[in-house]
């Protein structure tokens, strides 16, 4: 890979999360990881082991979801899910906030919740992203306390979406959009110097992802990487 396109894989956390997933699926999921040299792979809580041995030998790092997909977890649970992952050699932690704590407003909450989970990771030498869920968690003004309680506990990253925050739509059927090019600008400002910015849910192309690098990005969630880079080599190798 050229420079170009290596850095576009080095932006890249393969997701590996669908409920459905079976070991077979992870088995296959880490080669793919593998074969692009992604930054890492994101994947569940039971799986960081099996994940750390079939990436054993590779430049992938292996991250872990925590409080995943909805949040509800009580803050003691979610720290106990953390540190397990992280003593199963997970260095990057996931972790969802208590949306509905933070859409009624109660900061505290929040703070005590991001900072518990954040000091625990640190503690193991693991990194922190912290999901807003941005489909629920959507006025400007939540976004920006957020990121700044981020910024203030010492999260490492600001992260959209799980990529299952599906909303009911007036037809009835549940969908959600995920990462959005003006929500990714506006928390990049809202951030500190030390906080990174992570997109995901949508980034299904080679355009947006770069188009999310554009907006300051630093790591994107996928389970479209095979064809990303598949796209990024024929574009920029040929």
């Amino acid at each position: 890979m050229n420079e170009i396109v290596s850095k576009l894989a080095k932006m890249i956390d393969h997701s590996i999360l669908h409920p459905t997933m079976t070991d077979e699926d992870l088995r296959r999921e880490c080669e793919v990881a593998r074969k692009y040299n992604v930054a890492s792979v994101c994947v569940k809580p039971y799986a960081v082991k099996q994940a750390v041995e079939l990436l054993k030998g590779s430049d992938v790092l292996v991250g872990c979801v925590i409080g995943f997909p909805a949040g509800n977890s009580a803050i003691a649970v979610k720290v106990f899910e953390a540190e397990n992952a992280c003593k199963d050699d997970a260095v990057e932690i996931d972790m969802v906030i208590n949306i509905g704590k933070a859409l009624q407003g109660d900061w505290a909450y929040i703070t005590e919740e991001i900072k518990s989970v954040t000091d625990a990771c640190h503690k193991h030498g693991a990194i922190v992203k912290v999901i807003f869920e941005t489909d629920y968690v959507s006025r400007e003004a939540d976004i920006v306390k957020l990121c700044q309680i981020c910024t203030e506990v010492g999260a490492d990253y600001v992260k959209t979406s799980s990529g299952f925050g599906f909303v009911k739509q007036t037809n009835g059927d549940y969908n959600y959009v995920g990462a959005t090019i003006p929500i990714l600008e506006l928390m990049k400002r809202s951030v500190g110097p030390k906080v990174k910015v992570k997109a995901a849910g949508g980034v299904r192309t080679l355009d947006q992802l770069i188009a999310v690098q554009a907006a300051g990005c630093s790591r994107c969630g996928a389970t479209a990487t095979s064809v990303m880079m598949e796209d990024a080599m024929r574009r920029f190798e040929s």
